[in-house]
């Protein structure tokens, strides 16, 4: 008996090791979420410094503006993590040939768990599921207005040690454009990424989202490039720019920031 709790006194060890050991690997950049988790214990805090998005449409512009907009994941488990999102301050402006409006505030706090169903690490074949839901404490324009929520399967696979393919569906109850009551949205995204050497890894991303607005329903379609370089085992800095493919999609959005692993 001695010897058996032993055994699994020193397998507990190991498996702990093994899991602070584990690679850091941020959400950002991107538009995919990678499956892998936080190892247990273990926080990442990841932040946009700035994330701009144009939009023109006939005889309008809107520019929206989010400054600080952070993600901070925790390790609960080997496998599981809790999340938890918030944008400290957003601008936005809408102009068009009479008119200018402005709108600063703070935006919506976003609530999720992200549960690693196989291989939390990201090595091989790595799946999750990730519910998350939003809480309306921002200000119109930066916020949604009302509470949502969403669902998504998280897939990574390694193609060989320097190239990888990400997978993210998702389902939302998304919040109405009028910022009152929810509607049906869903979206698939794949990327692929490759590491140009230790520290540098490069991805390209294409997304297609439906959106089931009552007001208007409507197909977004996007195409999206990003680098992130990992300055040591626990801090990245990245670029990130994407463009609309269609006339529902914003033209342009271009962010940089970093992540930071204590």
């Amino acid at each position: 008996m001695k010897r058996l709790l032993i055994g699994i006194a020193l397998a507990s060890l190991s498996g702990a090791a093994m899991a602070q050991d584990r690679e850091y690997c941020p959400d950002r950049p991107g538009i995919d979420t990678p499956a892998c988790t936080i190892a247990p214990g273990k926080i990442s805090v990841e932040t946009s410094i700035a994330d701009w998005t144009r939009d023109d449409q006939p005889g309008s512009r809107e520019d929206n503006i989010l400054f600080g907009d952070t993600l901070v994941r925790v390790g609960v488990s080997d496998t599981i993590e809790a999340r938890i999102g918030w944008t400290p301050f957003g601008h936005d402006r809408m102009r068009d040939s009479t008119s200018l409006d402005t709108v600063n505030g703070v935006g919506d706090v976003s609530l999720g768990m992200k549960a690693n169903l196989h291989n939390p690490d990201g090595a091989g074949l790595s799946v999750s599921v990730l519910p998350f839901m939003t809480l309306p404490v921002g200000r119109s324009s930066i916020g949604a207005g009302d509470w949502g929520a969403g669902f998504l399967v998280p897939v990574t696979y390694e193609i060989s040690d320097t190239v990888s393919l990400d997978l993210t569906p998702e389902i939302d109850a998304a919040v109405d454009q009028d910022g009152n009551g929810r509607h049906l949205a869903y979206s698939s995204t794949a990327g692929l990424a490759v590491k140009l050497d230790k520290a540098f890894t490069l991805t390209g991303e294409m997304q297609a989202l439906r959106d089931d607005d009552p007001q208007e329903h409507e197909t977004q379609a996007v195409a999206a490039l990003s680098l992130a370089w990992m300055a040591n085992d626990n801090l990245q800095f990245d670029i990130f720019g994407a463009a609309g493919l269609n006339a529902n999609t914003p033209d342009a959005r271009v962010y940089a920031g970093i992540s930071r692993r204590f």
